[in-house]
């Protein structure tokens, strides 16, 4: 497993180690959806995507973490969820060797070492590559909790934790 991905996309910057997989990739460039769901009619490139969209017409979910009962269409987001009772992150940043669960986690996370960090808290002087973040992390310095439950009126600095909240409401 050298990591090598020597099949090269002519449209897009993408590589793949197989030439099959490659192939399937160029089919999302034609606008070719030649996998049809006989339920209602959508299209897809790859049959795989058909297979796993008609789930949600029969309800199956065959992959179940035997920790939280919880249950998947798909062996990879399965995978993924399992992450949060094991804690393990086995994408590690190699500039940083800081490490995560999930891979997108770390590309978003590489871009703190390569962009340009515009946005700056006058409170810390901490600098933040995305307005997104600046601003969460400006309510840690402030009272501002913009996030209110309609259930009860109390209010949350993240929409995640409000979300959160809301469970304990409804189950």
């Amino acid at each position: 497993h050298t990591g090598e991905k020597p099949f090269h996309c002519s449209q897009c910057d993408k590589t793949f180690k197989k030439k099959g997989n490659l192939a399937k990739h160029q089919i999302t460039h034609s606008g070719e959806k030649p996998y049809q769901c006989s339920q209602c009619n959508k299209s897809f490139t790859q049959k795989s995507t058909l297979v796993t969209h008609t789930m949600t017409h029969t309800g199956e979910r065959p992959y179940q973490c035997s920790q939280c009962n919880k249950s998947f269409t798909q062996t990879s987001t399965f995978v993924t969820h399992q992450r949060t009772h094991s804690g393990a992150k086995p994408f590690q940043c190699i500039q940083c060797n800081k490490s995560f669960s999930r891979k997108s986690h770390l590309v978003s996370h590489q871009t703190t070492h390569t962009r340009d960090k515009s946005f700056q808290c006058n409170q810390c002087n901490k600098s933040f590559t995305h307005k997104s973040t600046f601003v969460t992390h400006t309510r840690t310095h402030t009272v501002e909790k913009p996030f209110e439950c309609s259930q009860c009126n109390r209010s949350f600095t993240l929409k995640s934790h409000l979300k959160r909240h809301q469970t304990t409401h409804w189950g």
